[in-house]
């Protein structure tokens, strides 16, 4: 089996109050820079991975970068783990963005399948984008360790097919920053060892 260590990156401006962040490049903020040092050490206590992977976007780069030095590894981008396209949403607050577009903004998170951000992408075209990267990776890695660094979009959606889900459940699971998830793929399909998880984030703020 191919197990893959699933991170979201590190916290950065935007999350709280939140924004429509997807393709902007935000930095990592200092407790986001903490944050991926505890999920660096925790992921080279507990795994030997063979790779990392992570999103083009600034914030997931660094938080690789963290993780990749702690295992003496160097990571690579990935474009397709690229963080969701909120299109006109992006940099905008719920409230602003429900001011111009308030029906799509209601179905966004009332029937998140179905909605369809103007200018951006649909959960379906970010799904496939990413079930076709873990594809890739999963035939490179047989019976390896990777890690993938990626978004809340990215990771949710992920999930969602691994618990073969639909995804109008995408607002049920939750990603926090530098969360750590577990998963394997194999033969049988994917088995889930955790989600979530953020015990290793404790002493981080």
């Amino acid at each position: 089996m191919t197990k893959l260590i699933l991170v979201r990156h590190g916290h950065v401006e935007g999350i709280s109050p939140e924004r429509f962040r997807g393709r902007a490049e935000l930095p990592l903020t200092d407790t986001g820079r903490r944050e991926a040092e505890a999920t660096a050490a925790r992921i080279a206590a507990s795994w030997r991975p063979a790779a990392v992977y992570t999103s083009p976007l600034g914030r997931c780069v660094e938080t690789g970068a963290a993780i990749g030095k702690a295992l003496g590894l160097a990571p690579s981008v990935v474009l397709r783990l690229n963080d969701i396209d909120y299109g006109d949403w992006q940099g905008l607050t719920r409230d602003e963005a429900y001011a111009r577009w308030p029906a799509e903004i209601d179905l966004w998170y009332a029937h998140p399948d179905w909605a369809a951000i103007p200018g951006g992408e649909t959960l379906q075209q970010v799904l496939a984008r990413v079930v076709s990267t873990v594809r890739d990776i999963v035939r490179r890695h047989p019976d390896e360790t990777v890690v993938f660094v990626a978004h809340d979009s990215v990771n949710r959606v992920l999930l969602l097919h691994a618990l073969e889900l639909p995804l109008s459940r995408y607002w049920r699971i939750q990603q926090s920053p530098c969360c750590i998830n577990e998963i394997d793929f194999g033969p049988d399909g994917w088995v889930i060892h955790s989600i979530n998880r953020t015990g290793h984030l404790a002493q981080t703020n």
